[in-house]
């Protein structure tokens, strides 16, 4: 095995200071330095480290920082200061330019009256919010349009688009409902809440434990909007569901066709082959003297056609009441008549006891 080179030690971070300026770009930095200057553990920053796969959503509340891994977003927040980790070779790189514009401009402006660090968690929690809304259009309009073809037509190429897209649906699904989950077990958390308060720590006025109102209620209108989106996905794989199985009840129907007319085919032959077995045995070189008479060929002719079509009706008939099918049994037989006679039970009279 390989040993660790020099550069699993680093993390490339981009760092703003307490009036929104960016003072470094994509700098590279050792995790033990990290560790040292902020007070962290080192499994606190596998959380954060863009190399190591994290799917699960977290908000970690640290003495002097929060930690938030929050889907393209992974930051360290202080009291005056936001560090951002910035992700390698990641599509969501232009997501995260995006947020850092809106990061910038949300930590200069303070006529929202909130704390820094909550300026900042604002900008995070509103890119998350964008990130997902901007996904849910783009599968809401993918599927939109692809329910609205399946309406005119179906095919295998669209019903196979269908599931492509609802296992996409049910990804995205998973991981708003995991965003969801992390705020909420957030707001379960009194003491989390109150050392959230990070300005108020430093400064020396410590919050009390049910003192946390103004970022409780910041992060309950962002968990009812994740909410809203969990429920909107819910409701197109509700119909995306209730679709696929429309179809397969479609298919199912005219696969059924296709076998009741290949039957239709088989018995039409049938009748076609007795008329045809008549034909064979009066084309025998053998006398019969059937021949002989004035209106042979006519009555025989007659019968042959009348044997044909009996057995096709007859077959086609069967078939008919084979295919009926309803909600009740149609099979049951129908109750027996009662027979009366002098042995039957209610012809017989029981003397009493004496």
């Amino acid at each position: 095995m390989k040993g660790r080179q020099p550069a699993d030690l680093m993390l490339r971070c981009t760092i703003l200071d307490a009036d929104g300026n960016v003072k470094t770009i994509s700098g590279q930095f050792k995790k033990s330095d990290l560790c040292t200057e902020h007070r962290l553990n080192p499994r606190d920053l596998r959380k954060i480290d863009s190399r190591i796969p994290n799917l699960v959503p977290t908000i970690l509340v640290r003495k002097e920082a929060i930690l938030v891994n929050i889907l393209h977003i992974r930051a360290l927040v202080k009291a005056d200061t936001v560090i951002l980790f910035d992700t390698y070779g990641s599509a969501d790189s232009r997501l995260h330019s995006v947020f850092l514009y809106h990061l910038e401009h949300n930590l200069r402006s303070k006529t929202a009256g909130l704390p820094y660090e909550f300026r900042a968690l604002e900008s995070i929690l509103l890119s998350v919010l964008s990130a997902l809304e901007a996904e849910m259009v783009f599968i809401r309009n993918l599927i939109g349009g692809l329910l609205a073809e399946l309406e005119d037509d179906i095919d295998h190429d669209r019903f196979k688009r269908l599931l492509h897209y609802s296992r996409r649906l049910a990804s995205f699904q998973n991981r708003a409902k995991l965003v969801q989950g992390a705020l909420e077990e957030v707001l379960e958390q009194d003491q989390d809440l109150a050392a959230m308060y990070l300005t108020d720590k430093r400064d020396g006025t410590p919050r009390n434990h049910d003192d946390h109102e103004e970022l409780e209620v910041l992060l309950e209108s962002f968990s009812k909007q994740v909410e809203e989106i969990v429920n909107e996905a819910e409701n197109i794989q509700s119909n995306v569901q209730s679709t696929q199985e429309i179809v397969e009840l479609i298919l199912d129907s005219n696969r059924n066709a296709l076998l009741a007319l290949d039957l239709k085919v088989s018995i039409l032959t049938m009748g076609i082959g007795i008329g045809t077995l008549v034909a064979g045995i009066f084309g025998m070189n053998l006398k019969s003297h059937i021949e002989e008479h004035e209106f042979a060929f006519y009555v025989m002719g007659a019968v042959t056609i009348t044997a044909s079509l009996g057995a096709a009706w007859i077959g086609v008939r069967r078939l008919s009441r084979i295919r009926k099918v309803g909600l009740s049994n149609g099979n049951r037989k129908k109750p027996e008549k009662r027979r009366w006679s002098i042995f039957s039970l209610r012809s017989r009279r029981y003397e009493p006891w004496p």
